[in-house]
């Protein structure tokens, strides 16, 4: 591969970012790569590791001569860091981010572009459970969707080339409108997330269940929604905050369908429960096919492997 950003600056250096810098340095995409973290703690680990090229101790010293910029931090913090590093970009440089949300990302961000400056959001949907700098590996992004939402007056060569980096590190690119994207991670992503954050909560308050019972006991569907609730706190917090109308319209569709299968659980409806387990589970076979998860028993676990951290 050769060089497509002359310098590539992370802001914030968690999983997606980690990864990001490694895949990059895997495919030599990227002259050089720079960092920055609020956290000194952060920052201290990611030298200690290598992650970047340069892991530096200021916002305007990451972003300065950088050609693209890519902030990757919470979807509430994106406001006040654009703010920040907004007088330090360079002339023609592109601002992305990897934001769960689009729509408030763009409210926040946009007006702190500078002219000149090519702004286009984007979100790879792509993650573990795990966060921080120790967490990414160059190949998170393998055969995964990255979706980009230009605006309207974007400039197509800085789509272009933004695209080029991301198929680069391995993923698959989509364009959607924001406010859609918004509407479709609620139904994938978000919605998904709340409820398994649900259910985990509902087995720690239910007092006739004990702890040990639930954790020396837990079958695969609940130990599923735990990985999914171990997931950053701050990242999902802000992600509700921001995503607030679309993911209230699904989970306001969610309750009705659980009212639905209550009833039919109630009344002893044995055909409707079939027919309904049946449409839903074409669509798992839906996602094995398009190839974003594995057919394996047990959702692909190695018998006996112990769990990562």
């Amino acid at each position: 591969m050769s060089v497509i950003y002359d310098r590539v600056a992370l802001i914030g250096l968690g999983l997606i970012a980690g990864s990001m810098a490694l895949a990059m340095r895997q495919e030599g995409l990227a002259g050089e790569v720079t960092g920055y973290a609020r956290s000194q703690e952060t920052r201290d680990t990611a030298r200690e590791i290598g992650l970047c090229d340069r892991v530096c101790d200021s916002l305007a010293e990451a972003v300065a001569d950088a050609d693209l910029v890519v902030l990757a931090v919470p979807v509430g913090a994106m406001g006040e860091v654009m703010a920040e590093i907004a007088p330090h970009l360079a002339a023609g440089a592109t601002v992305t981010d990897v934001g769960s949300v689009k729509q408030s990302v763009i409210d926040a961000v946009g007006p702190y572009i500078p002219q000149g400056v090519h702004f286009i959001p984007g979100h790879p949907l792509a993650g573990t459970e795990h966060s921080g700098p120790r967490a990414g590996f160059a190949t998170l992004f393998r055969n995964r969707w990255w979706l980009l939402t230009p605006l309207p007056d974007a400039d197509p060569q800085a789509v272009a080339r933004l695209d080029r980096l991301i198929t680069a590190m391995g993923a698959k690119t989509d364009r959607m409108e924001a406010t859609h994207h918004d509407l479709v991670l609620a139904v994938t992503s978000h919605a998904p997330h709340l409820i398994a954050y649900t259910m985990v909560g509902v087995a720690d308050h239910l007092r006739r269940v004990t702890d040990e019972e639930v954790i020396q006991y837990s079958a695969a569907g609940f130990r599923d929604f735990t990985r999914i609730a171990a997931s950053d706190p701050t990242m999902w917090r802000d992600v509700f905050l921001h995503n607030k109308e679309a993911t209230l319209d699904i989970l306001g569709r969610f309750t009705e369908e659980l009212f639905v299968l209550q009833r039919a659980i109630r009344m002893g409806d044995g055909q409707h429960l079939h027919d309904y387990f049946t449409r839903t589970r074409a669509i798992r076979r839906g996602i094995i096919e398009a190839g974003q998860d594995t057919g394996a028993p047990d959702f692909g676990r190695t018998p006996g492997a112990k769990p990562t951290a």
